[in-house]
């Protein structure tokens, strides 16, 4: 059952949050709908993960030692001192 919702957003937030779901391919209502369903959810694990970041899980694994700050410093020093 869907209910209708009036809501009072700043109107900077509204243009953002359209343009952002109509890039998604979404509607506003159902990121909205989404995000809420996340926020009061007692288990985040039940949080719908998208088809595309499912897919991707588990296809490596990262070294115990692997410093993303590090890596990342590295990548951005070899691609900006060329």
């Amino acid at each position: 059952m869907h209910t209708k919702l009036t809501l009072s957003i700043d109107n900077q937030v509204i243009t953002n949050a359209k343009e952002y779901a109509k890039n998604s391919g979404r509607s506003l209502s159902d990121l909205i709908e989404s995000y809420l369903k996340y926020i009061t959810s007692s288990n985040k694990d039940d949080f719908s993960i998208s088809p595309k970041v499912k897919a991707l899980m588990g296809t490596f694994k990262v070294p115990e030692n692997f410093d993303y700050k590090t890596e990342l410093s590295n990548i951005l020093i070899e691609k900006y001192n060329k």
